[in-house]
Order: C-alpha cells, then sequence, then structure tokens
C-alpha cells in the first residue's frame, strides 16, 4: 500500500547521529599505518587546528569534557573549602567538577528564555569563599559573557566555560571558549563533531596550560621535562597527576571532523530555521531564543512547553516516541538529582527556573544530513498534539 503524502513510515528517527566517511578512515589508517598512536603528531595536529578555530593559544586533548573540567579546576588550584557558582540547569559534571577535588558546587538559577545563568541569581550566589564561576553555553547558545566577566573580574573570580555543547559558538563576533579563563568542550557522539569520546581544554594562559598539561599526564611538568633531556631522563613529576589523553586515533577522526565542521554547523543552522519555519504556528510551544549578537550553533533544539507542565510535556514525549521520533527533557536540574539534594539539603523551589527547564522542555532531533521530510514528519507529530 502506498502512504497519503501526508503520512511518514515509522522509521525510528534518532535525537543525533555522527557524520563519519572515508576521511575519517582515512586518517585513522595514516596514524596506525605510522605506529604512532598516542601522544603523537595527531594529536598536536588536532589540537592546533581546535585552537586556531577558537582563536586561543592553547588547546589541549583530553579523553571528555568531564576529564576537561576536572583538569580546568586542577590548574586553578581549587581546594576543599572553596566555592564554585554552577548554573542548576546543566549537565551534571558541570556541578561535578568542583565536587571532585572537595570544592563545594553553589548553584544559581537560569534565564528560562535562553537557558543559561541568571546573572542576578549568579550574583547573589558569591560569597568570599568563591573561587571561580561555571558559565555553561547550553545547548549551543553562549551566555552571557560581558555581565558575567564583569562580576567575576570585579572579584578577581576565575572563569571556567564550559563549552560542551558549544563547538562554533559565537558571542559578539568571538568564538566561545576564547572569553574565559578556560574551558572546556565535548567531542561526544551528540556535539557538533566527535572523536567518540573527547575533550578539549582551551585557554589564553601559558601558565593554565601548563599546569592542564601536568595534571592530564601523570602530573609531569612539560616545561622541565622536556629541557636538555637525556636517554635516561625519566621527566619531573610536581603533581599527582592522571591520565586523561586522547589517543591519536580519536585525534585522527578529529581532524578529519574538523574538516568538515563549517559544512556540519551551517547544516545545523539550516535545520534549526526549518524548525523555526515550521513551529511558529503552536501556541503551546516556544522555540529557541538567538539573541542579537550571538551566534546559536543548535547543538541541540530544544522547545518550551508553555502549558501544562511537565503532565502535558510527557504526553507530547509520549506522543512523538509513538510516531518513532527519539525525544528527551533539555537537561537536568542538578539542584534536584539525589547527591546534591540530599548532601546539601535543596528542594525544587530552591531554584524555580531550572527545575520548570527540566519539567517543561523537549529536545527535538537535529542532526547531519537530517533532510526536508525528516523536518515535516517532526513538524507535523507536535502540531498533530493538542493542547
Amino acid at each position: 500500500m502506498t502512504a497519503k503524502p501526508e503520512q511518514f513510515p515509522a522509521i525510528p528517527m534518532p535525537l543525533t547521529r555522527p557524520a563519519f566517511d572515508e576521511d575519517e578512515i582515512a586518517e585513522v589508517r595514516k596514524v596506525l599505518a605510522s605506529g604512532w598512536v598516542t601522544q603523537g603528531p595527531a594529536v598536536a595536529a588536532f589540537e592546533k587546528a581546535f585552537g586556531e578555530r577558537h582563536q586561543v593559544a592553547h588547546a589541549l586533548a583530553t579523553t571528555s569534557c568531564t576529564a576537561a573540567l576536572h583538569l580546568g579546576v586542577l590548574a586553578l588550584n581549587l581546594q576543599p573549602g572553596d566555592e564554585v557558582i554552577v548554573p542548576s540547569f546543566t549537565w551534571i559534571t558541570s556541578a561535578h567538577c568542583a565536587e571532585y577535588v572537595g570544592a563545594k558546587a553553589v548553584f544559581c538559577d537560569v534565564d528560562p528564555t535562553t537557558f543559561n545563568i541568571d546573572v542576578k541569581s549568579m550574583e547573589a550566589a558569591l560569597t568570599p569563599k568563591t573561587r571561580a564561576i561555571i558559565a555553561v553555553h547550553l545547548f549551543g547558545l553562549s551566555a552571557d559573557m560581558d555581565a558575567i566577566n564583569a562580576v567575576a573580574k570585579k572579584r578577581n573570580i576565575p572563569v571556567i566555560e564550559d563549552a560542551a555543547c558549544a563547538i562554533g559558538t559565537t558571542y559578539r563576533g568571538k568564538p566561545v571558549g576564547s572569553l574565559g579563563d578556560l574551558a572546556c568542550f565535548s567531542f561526544h557522539p551528540r556535539k557538533a563533531i566527535t572523536t567518540g569520546e573527547g575533550g578539549m581544554v582551551t585557554t589564553q594562559s601559558s601558565d593554565l596550560a601548563n599546569e592542564v598539561a601536568a595534571f592530564r599526564n601523570h602530573g609531569a611538568n612539560r616545561t622541565k621535562s622536556t629541557t636538555d633531556p637525556k636517554p635516561w631522563s625519566m621527566g619531573t613529576f610536581d603533581h599527582l597527576g592522571m591520565n586523561l589523553r586522547l589517543s591519536d586515533i580519536q585525534a585522527g577522526v578529529g581532524l578529519a571532523q574538523m574538516r568538515k565542521l563549517d559544512t556540519l554547523l551551517a547544516h545545523r543552522r539550516q535545520c534549526a530555521q526549518g524548525y523555526h519555519e515550521r513551529l511558529g504556528g503552536i501556541s503551546w510551544l516556544r522555540r529557541p531564543l538567538e539573541p542579537q549578537g550571538y551566534g546559536h550553533m543548535y547543538q541541540s533544539y530544544v522547545l518550551w512547553v508553555r502549558e501544562g507542565g511537565m503532565e502535558f510535556r510527557n504526553k507530547v514525549m509520549l506522543h512523538l516516541e509513538k510516531e518513532g521520533i527519539q525525544t528527551r527533557p533539555g537537561t537536568m536540574a542538578v539542584h534536584n538529582t539525589a547527591f546534591y539534594r540530599d548532601k546539601y539539603k535543596l528542594r525544587p523551589e530552591d531554584f524555580p527556573q531550572s527545575t520548570a527547564c527540566e519539567q517543561q522542555t523537549i529536545t527535538v532531533p537535529i542532526f547531519p544530513g537530517m533532510a526536508e521530510k525528516d523536518l515535516d514528519r517532526v513538524a507535523q507529530a507536535l502540531k498533530s498534539v493538542s493542547a
């Protein structure tokens, strides 16, 4: 039986999928043929390409964005008793990185129109113990870095950009990753480019870069360890470091992905524009906002359900599931997770906008190769839900 034009096959549609072709295979083959599969030239080339794209002096590849965040707080020498401001509506590792070193994650609320840090709430959370601010660029939209940096500089507080979702994002014409003291990126398969798992730390500071490099590589001081090395040299180890190095095999994939970055970003923005046009007439739904001067790269396309709260949002998600369309909430309200709720005696109403964002957002598919018919399919499924 031939389907009617308005019908769509029940082929499962994922939230995202990576874009690989013969370029990645060729780069991996080159690495394998060289025999240099870790701590080699592919990692150095990947770091160079990434750093140049994000206009930073230093880019250091690591095993994940979680590792990058951990390395960032270590490089800033955060200690037990220190406090780190974190927006509550984010992925949980934005807060975990503070806890890894014995510091305290102190939450602030978000602006539900952008899903990013509410600067007034952030400022209210500051105390004499505040030693860092995590500025998350959620879903590919930059946080308000001018306002955040203005507050931070008054108190000499370092800013870490959590740019896990923001490869290629811009803010007032500048790439994120160059706007704070450190920035941390992710190459998870949901991101614009991927190495399977992987991350990157970027910074303009040579001192911070050297600290990150040391902690990434067992604590080896790369400046001292590379001064006139002899065959018997074992290096200089100043820190209790870890092994959080990216392999050259993964870096080879990353190099091929970097060459596709502009094409992948352009396609994401094209898909987002397609959603904007198709979903404008749905009264119970709010589309993502892109303020003037911000360059949203739409790592995720996240909708806000205006009516009916979490119950109606869940109804919409179940309807899309029946249509074979994968969805998920935007992300989590971290203060509502068991670990932070119990440790710090937090309640959902302590950060009401973050709680509302967790309960009223839907992420819909956006991925390389997404076609007009795919956008039509998602839009039709949403339009067929009655408020």
